[in-house]
């Protein structure tokens, strides 16, 4: 059997780590990307084939010449706010090009996949701890799209034989302990990353968005999830496909919610700056917490997280944030 997979949006956050991973355990990932959102730089583990994932010809063409066994799917567009403000384009590129991608893979005869889901399928939250039996309402467009991708899945387990497995995150975070990758949106839009800018001085301070919603100091409980942790679950949701059919779908997450005042805190404890905050009103749709049952993850996959911990996240994203500015010069 081929040990190639090919991995859609690797040269992105989730996807390379995912890829160190993959080479780790003796695989080849080869990254398709548009480089639109991912870095050059990131993709160390195998070949970088640039394409657009909505050229069927192109992705045909990469999947002749590297002969992959089974697919990780990445490449998606990810902030919630701005698939509000423009939900054609979220359409657009992860629901219709999704559909490009699965119907290039079964057409060439790859019958395995994993996919890179959301906890925003779940929408607002009935319960504190959120299993995979928890009603899906998504909030946004965003959340809507990786739903819609989810469906196709099982749509096509029964047409065509596909076999998948879903994995929904909840905030990924952290940085590879190694050193060698870390998080670098442009702009970034993830809590942890713009408080370690706020540390560096890269941005006066870090806004608070609501203080009156009903946890324990008043600000929103999330689960931060690190981006190793998810890393290895995909090897595990890769090996999963190679011997169960069907679409299936799990949680990510540690089971702990952390609130925003709680990892403001913990920055400053780990890097030793004053991290200024400034309270501003509550962000529509924001649930006041999301917390993941992740059981079905570590009973069915064999997963466990293994840096769970909000320091050691933190620290390891500290280390990749202030390396990185450096080397950027700021």
């Amino acid at each position: 059997m081929s040990q190639t997979v090919l991995v859609t949006g690797g040269a992105g956050f989730v996807g390379s780590h995912v890829c160190k991973a993959l080479a780790g355990a003796g695989l080849r990932p080869v990254v398709y990307d548009n480089l639109s959102r991912g870095y050059h730089w990131a993709v160390q583990w195998g070949p970088l084939e640039q394409g657009e994932l909505s050229d069927e010809y192109r992705l045909s063409e990469v999947i002749a010449k590297h002969e992959p066994a089974a697919v990780l799917h990445f490449a998606s567009s990810i902030e919630a706010g701005e698939s509000v403000r423009d939900p054609g384009a979220f359409y657009e590129n992860n629901v219709c090009n999704t559909l490009v991608l699965l119907r290039t893979i079964v057409a060439a005869g790859i019958d395995r996949i994993v996919f890179s889901s959301s906890a925003a399928v779940y929408g607002n939250p009935l319960s504190l701890s959120i299993a995979e039996d928890h009603p899906t309402a998504p909030t946004s467009p965003y959340g809507m799209t990786k739903l819609v991708c989810e469906r196709m899945l099982g749509d096509f387990a029964v047409a065509h034989g596909l076999r998948s497995v879903s994995l929904r995150y909840f905030n990924a975070t952290g940085a590879d302990p190694d050193g060698q990758l870390g998080e670098a949106h442009d702009p970034e839009t993830h809590l942890i990353p713009m408080v370690l800018d706020a540390a560096l001085g890269l941005r006066p301070h870090v806004s608070i968005f609501g203080d009156d919603y009903p946890t324990p100091d008043g600000t929103c409980l999330r689960d931060y999830i690190h981006v190793s942790d998810l890393a290895e679950a995909h090897g595990l949701a890769l090996d999963r496909t190679a011997v169960v059919g069907g679409a299936e779908a799990y949680n990510l997450g540690t089971g702990n919610g952390y609130s925003v005042r709680e990892v403001i805190a913990t920055a400053r404890q780990v890097t030793g700056h004053s991290i200024p905050t400034r309270i501003q009103p509550r962000r529509p749709g924001d649930p006041a917490a999301l917390v993941a049952d992740p059981t079905a993850a570590m009973t069915t996959l064999a997963w466990m997280p293994k840096r769970a911990a909000l320091e050691t996240q933190i620290s390891d994203a500290w280390r990749w944030h202030r390396a990185h500015t450096i080397a950027r010069g700021n």
